[in-house]
């Protein structure tokens, strides 16, 4: 079960950040309560297992990036942890992560890697090829961008009484 103040922080984290460098703060002050109960009750909840991903969406293009590309590595199998650390080291890789090869789709390593130009951005993936030893890959530029949500679990509505915060 979860307390009233623990659904008013799930209600507050499944939203944007605040930009700001103490954004917990912000979101403690938006349930009604001080930042260090709030950031103690969001790692119980973390430590119990009820929150199992907390993540950020990067608004590339807000951020000044044009060109994005997601790169579909082909790495050794027993070097691909090595590999990973590897690209997730380059400052212009937002995500790094491994999935399964498919039948006619032999890419086991991934990157998102985000820079001004297009061309800049292929130089950045050739010089990521090199530094990691891999020649294989196949890059994907966003051509636009969709739909950029996350699960909502608590609306303000469903903690507050009667309306009222």
């Amino acid at each position: 079960m979860l307390t009233e103040d623990e659904k008013k922080i799930i209600s507050a984290i499944q939203g944007d950040l605040p930009l700001d460098p103490r954004p917990y703060r912000i979101l403690a002050e938006s349930v009604g309560m001080d930042e260090d109960r709030f950031l103690i009750l969001l790692k119980g909840l973390d430590e119990r297992k009820l929150i199992r991903r907390y993540g950020a969406t990067l608004r590339h293009q807000k951020s000044g990036f044009s060109a994005n590309a997601m790169v579909a590595w082909k790495a050794p199998e027993d070097r691909v942890l090595e590999i990973g650390r590897i690209m997730a080291g380059f400052e212009a890789v937002s995500h790094c992560y491994r999935r399964d090869p498919k039948p006619g789709w032999p890419y086991n390593l991934y990157t998102m890697v985000h820079a001004r130009t297009h061309e800049s951005c292929r130089s950045l993936v050739a010089e990521m090829s090199q530094q990691a030893g891999l020649a294989e890959y196949s890059m994907l530029f966003s051509i636009r961008e969709l739909k950029k949500t996350s699960m909502r679990y608590f609306e303000s509505e469903d903690w507050m009484e009667d309306g009222e915060g």
